[in-house]
């Protein structure tokens, strides 16, 4: 464990040495006034500048990342980013450009180049996923959900049709019922099936004329993907609702199956997870919005539009629900999503999804004898195992397990969600890691599930490896300790 910069400090020591004051600038420092000067020095650590190199590059050492190891955090889509996608998001002409030039510039003359790549991006996505438009403005997923139910809510309120309830299945995304909650509707749940998926009989129950959406991840939350899709779109819209497509799993999908195709009318797409972006620490993220013709009038504005060679910003859109985000969106990470898909292609991009569910399965097949399988079909991009044996057996839970993983040299899988499955233990490999890495960390948690039977309490002292050893999770986070309890040298 790295010492704090704290109890490196020697008295004496500098890392930094201040240049001398002119005789102009010690007269007017003079002139200050006695209560705005210091008269005991500030209690900062004496270090040299080696040290303080060395103390913030091992600070750095110790974050986790999809560049250093194995990161199959499930439903994240924790994926390695080519550095091509980079080079694009870093041309001079792009990151030069101030964010608030299009709106100095109203007709976009002096952005061009980017309402190009934006018009292009938009296009490629509607290809891709089989929408009419797109807006690029939502900063991150849920932002997204927001954005579509607020269009569902634009649509029929134009109709003159009171709907105040959305469907949302209990193995939905957690941000589906907020999302939805926040845009003024009434959240009603919908069971899951014996069989992972959405309990039709529940669905069919549910159905009723003051239902304006329906939202639906597929593949669910458990991994897999929804059987009775088609036919559900055909009911919700039998009854005059909306289908929303929360896009946050289409890794599993794309080239493969369109959710415009499938009968979705409003989806977001996670472009930070599915599209090239460097996902973790809380951003950036990017929820672009996709949307069929009935839903153009509402689209945010401005609208990027194409009038012959040139591109400019459409203002008049009196049905519009308004901006809901400054500018548009995380541009940096549309411009990388933007590469991704000219690099790969329709062929790489389907390429891509076969190797994401490939991996999935092999984990499943190599995993399912030594961890219970909730639902035992062929899964999508996620694998999703549970932990309930060894916690009644032996009382080693998931959580043990994902202790265990990180002294292994892994970032732990998700654990407990979806809340439908106990000891939920999900792993989403993505189609970046080799065959050599899923046999390492399938060794590692077959390892671990024997140990769990021989030796238990072996897991309470797990991760051993790590700067901060095992801790109290719930204490943790309820009474959290913000500050070192360390006193400076004098």
């Amino acid at each position: 464990m790295s010492k704090l910069i704290f109890e490196k400090s020697v008295t004496g020591r500098r890392a930094y040495l201040m240049p001398r004051l002119t005789a102009a600038e010690a007269a007017a420092t003079a002139t200050l006034p006695a209560n705005l000067c210091a008269t005991i020095p500030p209690a900062l650590p004496e270090v040299s500048e080696l040290d303080v190199v060395r103390h913030f590059t091992q600070l750095s050492q110790h974050n986790f990342s999809v560049d250093t190891n194995f990161y199959p955090l499930g439903s994240c889509t924790m994926k390695y980013n080519p550095r091509l996608t980079e080079k694009a998001a870093s041309l001079d002409g792009f990151i030069s450009g101030h964010p608030l030039l299009t709106q100095l510039n109203g007709n976009g003359t002096l952005t061009q180049g980017a309402l190009e790549a934006l018009w292009h991006t938009e296009q490629l996505l509607c290809e891709l996923t089989g929408m009419d438009a797109y807006t690029t403005q939502p900063m991150a997923g849920a932002h997204g959900e927001l954005t579509g139910l607020l269009l569902i809510a634009a649509y029929h309120r134009a109709r003159n049709d009171k709907r105040t309830k959305v469907l949302v299945p209990d193995s939905a995304h957690g941000t589906n019922p907020a999302s939805a909650a926040m845009a003024g509707f009434t959240v009603v749940p919908v069971a899951t099936d014996p069989d992972g998926n959405v309990d039709l009989t529940d669905f069919k129950a549910k159905l009723s004329p003051d239902i304006a959406a329906v939202m639906l991840t597929c593949p669910s939350t458990l991994g897999l993907f929804e059987q009775h899709v088609v036919e559900m779109a055909d009911l919700a819209h039998a009854c005059g609702a909306l289908l929303y497509y929360d896009g946050a799993n289409l890794n599993a999908l794309m080239g493969r199956a369109r959710p415009g195709d499938l009968g979705f009318d409003v989806l977001h797409l996670n472009l930070h997870k599915t599209l090239s972006t460097p996902h973790g620490g809380g951003g950036p993220g990017s929820g672009t919005v996709g949307i069929k013709s009935a839903l153009l009038p509402f689209l945010p504005m401005p609208v990027v539009v194409k009038n012959g060679s040139s591109f400019t910003l459409d203002t008049n859109r009196p049905q519009s629900i308004g901006r809901i985000a400054p500018l548009f969106g995380n541009f940096g990470v549309i411009l990388r999503a933007y590469a991704y898909m000219l690099h790969l292609g329709g062929n790489g991009l389907r390429e891509a999804t076969d190797h994401a569910v490939l991996n999935a399965n092999y984990l499943r097949v190599k995993l399912q004898e030594a961890f219970d399988i909730p639902y035992h079909r062929i899964c999508m991009h996620e694998v999703l195992l549970s932990g309930e044996r060894q916690a009644k057996k032996h009382g080693v839970r998931a959580i043990d397990f994902a202790k265990g993983l990180i002294d292994a040299g892994h970032h732990p899988p998700t654990i407990y969600f979806p809340l439908t499955v106990g000891e939920a233990i999900m792993i989403e490999p993505t189609e970046t890691e080799s065959k050599e890495t899923l046999d390492t960390f399938i060794a590692d948690l077959l390892r671990l599930a024997t140990l769990a039977e021989t030796n238990p309490s072996a897991f309470a002292t797990m991760p051993e490896t790590t700067t901060i050893s095992r801790i109290d999770e719930t204490r943790a986070a309820r009474s959290p300790i913000l500050k070192a309890a360390v006193t400076p040298q004098t």
